[in-house]
């Protein structure tokens, strides 16, 4: 009946309808808004508990230090989205670093150049990793556990010693300038740029789309019309690209590379996308909250250190964030299968009761 139609309640593209959550369960559910107040609470406790962390430096190391997290983490969200994962980031990074280094102190390159350059090794290294996943049909977990070593062993074979410095100071300067008279660096302008690109493109255009129906299910994207390998093969390329442009500001901002540049920035990466909300199953996820994600990574780092903790314990607080992100990821996409069956069992012992109910 069409009227019986009409006071069917809206369903959310969730697939339950959406006045069974009240406010607490959205919350609950929404792991954006969770993540985000949770940056928020630990940055006020922070303010408050621990020595210097007001200072006016703090704001301005934190955006420093973790640019090139959050610039590796945009690609990154939108792999994990389709199901895949790079390992290889941190070592795309090091051997970009260590390439331009070499190219501009041994060879006499012109640093501009050597960029350009650096950026196309990127992109080389990226399209490996996107042909042997999205055309060869390997696993990605296992292809970029290869590349890593890989990648890492041609860092180390290009530097040979222990690091190259110094370069132009005019380029070296450039990233950790401050915007104004504020306490930003002038790296965040780009980043931010590319995070509005990346945040477009995943979320408003038919590539994005594209890239949650992979996730959701591959075979029914393919059917659906969208590109299934050429996808995949593309956000790898960019993680590429965008892991050679971190190493470059990484190296500028050191004014040295190293064989051991980027080491350990993959773990980093990969628990910001995820406690930001990514499901590590693919399908889901959203890049404000993969923002928040590495933002309160970074805080607990620069809290840590300021309350005197060594590298161990944050190392060891990351990596039950990062256990803590896919157990609870789970979970939730076990409740929301919950919800709907309850709330329909709900529903269908009301409608039974009011069938009998007399006139």
């Amino acid at each position: 009946m069409a009227t019986t139609d009409a006071l069917e309640p809206a369903t959310t593209r969730r697939g339950y309808p959406s006045y069974s959550r009240n406010v607490v369960q959205r919350l609950l559910l929404n792991r954006e808004a969770a993540v985000i107040a949770a940056l928020v609470v630990v940055y006020v406790y922070s303010l408050v508990s621990v020595d210097f962390f007001d200072g006016p430096l703090t704001t301005y190391n934190i955006l420093k230090e973790y640019s090139p997290i959050l610039l590796m983490a945009l690609p990154m969200t939108l792999i994990i989205i389709t199901g895949e994962i790079d390992l290889s980031v941190a070592s795309t990074l090091g051997v970009s670093a260590a390439f331009c280094g070499v190219l501009v102190k041994e060879h006499g390159v012109d640093l501009t150049t050597a960029m350009v350059l650096t950026l196309v090794l990127g992109i080389v290294l990226g399209a490996v990793n996107g042909f042997l996943v999205a055309y060869v049909g390997l696993p990605s977990l296992a292809v970029t556990i290869g590349t890593l070593a890989l990648y890492r062993g041609l860092a180390e074979g290009l530097i040979q010693t222990d690091r190259i410095a110094g370069f132009d100071p005019k380029w070296q300067d450039w990233p950790t300038e401050r915007i104004g008279g504020t306490n930003v660096p002038q790296i965040v302008i780009p980043v931010a740029i590319l995070a509005v690109v990346f945040f477009v493109l995943l979320h408003f255009t038919s590539f994005g789309r594209g890239v949650y129906e992979i996730g959701l299910s591959p075979e029914a994207a393919h059917f659906s019309g969208v590109n299934v390998a050429r996808t995949k093969f593309l956000l790898f390329v960019m993680s590429g690209l965008i892991a050679s442009l971190a190493g470059l500001y990484v190296m500028l901002r050191a004014d040295s590379a190293a064989t051991d540049t980027g080491i350990g920035f993959e773990l980093k990466v990969i628990a910001s996308v995820l406690l930001g909300g990514v499901s590590i199953f693919g399908g889901r996820g959203a890049l404000h909250g993969v923002i928040a994600g590495v933002l309160l990574i970074a805080v607990l780092n620069s809290a840590l250190l300021l309350s005197n903790q060594g590298s161990e314990v944050i190392q060891i607080i990351i990596g039950l964030l990062l256990v803590a992100s896919v157990i609870s990821s789970s979970f939730l996409s076990r409740f929301r299968e919950l919800l709907p069956r309850r709330t329909a069992s709900t529903n269908q012992v009301s409608g039974q009761k009011s069938r009998k109910a007399p006139q």
